[in-house]
């Protein structure tokens, strides 16, 4: 196994500059050429869990994110990326509440008093797997939504951006620490609507013209906060989430409609300002990529294989994405990963390979976060089999 030592060994005696992780991943992002393909598998809360030794409950509520990542892929001597975001200030009069349940959960219930409604939420955490919501704030769309406003659109120049700074400072060069700035529409819009996604699609079909403004308003806002990171901070991308933002749940026309302009409006706020932008888009994407590839995004993850995604033809995926845009993620977490063996993982890295051989806009990922019952042996054949290419090139 070509081991990070082994592979910094051979760097050094061909006279190879080398790269810090967080900057081969900016060559990605930007295009340029690195001294090695970057391999960063999507760590986020069960190899950190099991590496560190702690419970789902512990990681989440204990130890900062970003922490338990960058001891992870340092563990794993892999490149990466992970998210850190603001805090907000008080607003409203907010109550938490902790309590056990039978099954050996932690149920966390938070109450806010604000715009003259109590609005509540009930999360649930478990020990291994990580948490969930179980009751949303916006139960009542009339007299809820504006209340919930107060919370979700908080002025970003009013956001504590100190922590944010400090996260990236303390990572440093040993992974690409990124702004979690928020998500597509529809995710925004259900991620505290009781009922979730079905309850949104009823939402536009019940009050269009209310959802087109709240639409509207999103933008705004996410132009402004994009503007804010890079004022407040100096970290070098965004990123944008996604839930139920994909073609596995939405039509093509209806995710044009209510998803992409929130896109289109990062990409050209955070350029403006210099900055890159990371999307994460699960699921099937083939018929979104013309659109996905237009919006002039700097990075697209997970490029999903089957039965999650529809990712079939890296070839004629290379060939369409054509270099705008880095390729980041494909290695099954489940067929390749979990079940499979190293020399199966090999096998999935060198079909991305020789599809995208000579674009530097290329990093080896997974299709979703890999797997708590993942054999570190598949993990290190991962990283081993893009740094193998590398030496051998």
């Amino acid at each position: 196994m070509l081991t990070p030592r082994a592979f910094r060994r051979e760097c050094h005696a061909d006279n190879i500059a080398m790269l810090t992780p967080r900057a081969r991943m900016l060559a990605a992002y930007e295009g340029r050429p690195g001294d090695t393909i970057p391999v960063a598998p999507e760590f986020w809360y069960y190899i950190p869990a099991r590496l560190l030794g702690v419970s789902m409950i512990e990681l989440e509520l204990e130890i900062p994110h970003w922490q338990a990542l960058q001891q992870t892929f340092r563990h794993y001597g892999s490149e990466g990326w992970g998210i850190v975001a603001p805090g907000a200030p008080p607003v409203g009069k907010t109550q938490c509440t902790q309590k056990w349940l039978a099954e050996g959960r932690l149920e966390e219930t938070t109450t806010v008093v604000v715009g003259g409604r109590s609005l509540s939420s009930r999360r649930w955490l478990d020990r291994i797997e990580p948490s969930w919501m179980v009751e949303r704030f916006i139960k009542d769309f009339e007299r809820d939504w504006p209340a919930y406003a107060e919370l979700a659109f908080i002025p970003p120049a009013a956001l504590d951006w100190q922590p944010v700074q400090q996260a990236l400072d303390a990572v440093g060069e040993d992974y690409l620490l990124e702004v979690y700035l928020g998500d597509p529409f529809i995710d925004f819009a259900g991620g505290q609507r009781q009922g979730g996604l079905e309850q949104v699609i009823r939402d536009i079909m019940d009050h269009p013209l209310e959802m087109a403004a709240l639409q509207e308003r999103y933008i705004d806002y996410l132009v402004q906060k994009t503007r804010a990171v890079f004022q407040y901070t100096r970290a070098r991308s965004v990123f944008v989430a996604s839930i139920w933002s994909s073609l596995s749940l939405l039509s093509p026309a209806f995710w044009r409609k209510w998803d992409r302009p929130i896109l289109q409006a990062v990409v050209q706020a955070a350029h403006e300002c210099g900055g890159l932008v990371h999307h994460h888009f699960h699921g099937r994407c083939w018929k979104a990529l013309p659109d996905l590839l237009s919006l002039g995004l700097d990075c697209i993850c997970p490029f999903e294989r089957p039965p999650g995604g529809d990712v079939t033809d890296l070839g004629a995926l290379a060939g369409l994405m054509d270099g705008r845009v880095a390729f980041n993620g494909n290695v099954h977490t489940v067929e390749a990963l979990i079940r499979g063996s190293p020399e199966d993982v090999r096998r999935q890295v060198d079909e991305i390979l020789t599809a995208f051989q000579g674009s530097p806009r290329l990093i080896i990922g997974t299709g979703d976060q890999v797997g708590w019952e993942t054999p570190d042996e598949n993990i290190f054949a991962m990283i081993e089999a893009a740094r193998r290419k590398t030496s051998q090139s």
